[in-house]
């Protein structure tokens, strides 16, 4: 016999809320905080209640375009309330997902009714006013608050030297790597990608509150050209996130019990099922190797369990999407073909990536998709260089069961961890290629290349391909053969840095 849960600590979502700002004039660009009030003024209007007055739990997500000393206290002062749990999260594309799981957690514990999950960022007016010297009548940039540490902050300085420290030169690691495992010549790794973003320009060309609402064909985003000139091999400009943008999302949860007290219809409501979190060390030169995610792996899996085990019981997905090699490992794992559809809302590219709140939209988008008939659907977020992961199911059924308030998979994740090779500075004689990529500056040159090598004692390194070394980078750009595996020379520079070449 199966004892209803008490309705509650039932979480549901029922209200999202969204806002692009497109300012004519850079100085009537809207703030952050002012984005934030507005998508939480949307979302409340979106359920339908006067709920905006008792939220009792308000996450924040961090946003990098505008420094605050507090900015969550300032949101709950400008909306006129004074939660008990109130919080400004650090950095990571992730964390909606997990704000919302949180939120639903303490609402299955009893400890808040009304719970509000938000974020924006606003880097198109911000760069367009410090690149023209326009002073925007915000808040007060707060200067003395310290910026979240990122990137560099967390990696090995032959890591930073060599320009393999930011996003979009380190997933290229895990691009090439995969590619290889799975077998795939550089050109059909390079069309699986092509195929999957067209796939995410076409959600975002029907998506209202998308940036950039233009379907792209497949080889429009995998071909260089002067307006999508190569960044990091093998990104272009249209396989990378694009964080210019100007946008704000927020969602409203509350008990099934408080939804049905405020009137709001049982079509509107979504409910969260349970999901899972697990991450990787910072320095990404401590893992394993980089042709799979094992936090990735455990998270999305631990997701299908909700679904019956089945990756195909979901009929709505969203799958992080800051580069290609990110869905492409995820749709794997969740047993998904390559006509996965894998986002309702766009992609980071296309949609836009408003830094770590991207899935806020998404989250807002799902929910939308859901209420227009879609009866599973899946969340997964991820943040730093593959770092950290956590997955959300969402449902039009109420849960059978109450929300399982522990989250981590991570003894998953780690039981299947494989020794991590010694990282070493000093290098000679032969290299094996583990991974690569190559650098390229706004003229459209390659800087120099960047080889992730294992050592004849089975060591890990980082080498430099100077971009004299003609020979050397075209076995790095071929479109038939990976160089994972290749084996070549190490020899130390004169400014003390690895260099490799093919031999």
């Amino acid at each position: 016999m199966t004892i209803p849960l008490p309705e509650d600590r039932i979480p549901v979502i029922v209200g999202v809320g969204e806002i692009v700002d497109r300012p004519k004039e850079i100085a009537a660009g809207l703030e952050p905080l002012t984005l934030l009030e507005q998508a939480l003024k949307r979302a409340e209007a979106d359920s339908g209640a006067k709920l905006l007055g008792e939220v009792q739990s308000l996450d924040v997500v961090n946003f990098l375009s505008w420094r605050y000393r507090d900015p969550e206290q300032q949101l709950a002062r400008r909306l006129g309330i004074a939660p008990a749990h109130l919080y400004y999260g650090p950095v990571g594309g992730e964390s909606p997902i997990r704000y919302l799981h949180e939120a639903a957690q303490r609402i299955a514990r009893g400890e808040c009714s009304v719970a509000a999950v938000c974020g924006a960022e606003a880097q198109s007016t911000a760069t367009k006013a410090e690149r023209a010297g326009v002073a925007l009548p915000w808040t007060p940039f707060a200067h003395d608050v310290e910026e979240p540490k990122r990137g560099a902050a967390f990696q090995k300085p032959l890591a930073v030297k060599l320009g393999v420290f930011r996003p979009v030169t380190v997933y290229p690691f895990y691009e090439a790597a995969s590619a290889a495992r799975w077998g795939q010549t550089p050109r059909e790794a390079m069309a699986e990608s092509g195929e999957l973003w067209s796939r995410y320009s076409e959600a975002a060309a029907y998506n209202p509150n998308a940036w950039l609402k233009q379907h792209f064909e497949p080889d429009e985003i995998t071909t260089p050209a002067p307006d999508n000139r190569l960044i990091a091999w093998p990104y272009t400009k249209l396989m990378v996130a694009n964080p210019m943008v100007n946008m704000g999302a927020a969602l409203l949860m509350t008990s099934l019990a408080r939804a049905r007290a405020a009137g709001i219809s049982e079509d509107r409501l979504i409910y969260p099922l349970g999901g899972a979190s697990a991450e990787e060390p910072r320095d990404y030169l401590l893992r394993d190797q980089f042709y799979e995610s094992h936090p990735q792996n455990a998270v999305l899996r631990a997701v299908m369990d909700l679904a019956g085990g089945d990756g195909k019981a979901f009929d709505a997905i969203e799958l992080y999407s800051c580069f290609p090699c990110v869905p492409k490992m995820a749709r794997r794992t969740l047993g998904l073909g390559t006509d996965v559809q894998p986002t309702v809302t766009g992609g980071l590219t296309f949609f836009g990536a408003p830094l770590n709140t991207y899935m806020t939209h998404a989250a807002c988008a799902m929910v939308r998709r859901m209420r227009g008939g879609a009866k599973l659907g899946l969340l997964y977020g991820q943040g730093g260089f593959v770092t950290k992961h956590h997955g959300l199911v969402l449902s039009r059924q109420p849960p059978r069961k109450a929300l399982a308030q522990d989250a981590s998979v991570q003894a998953a994740a780690d039981r299947n961890k494989r020794a991590v090779p010694d990282f070493v500075t000093e290098a000679t004689g032969k290299g094996t290629v583990e991974s690569f990529t190559a650098l390229y500056g706004r003229n459209g040159e390659v800087e120099h290349g960047v080889v992730m090598l294992r050592t004849a004692d089975g060591k890990r390194t980082l080498a430099r391909v100077p971009a004299r070394d003609t020979a050397t980078l075209a076995h790095l750009h071929s479109m038939e053969h990976t160089p994972v595996g290749s084996i070549g020379e190490i020899a130390m520079a004169e400014d003390g840095v690895p260099e490799w070449r093919i031999g």
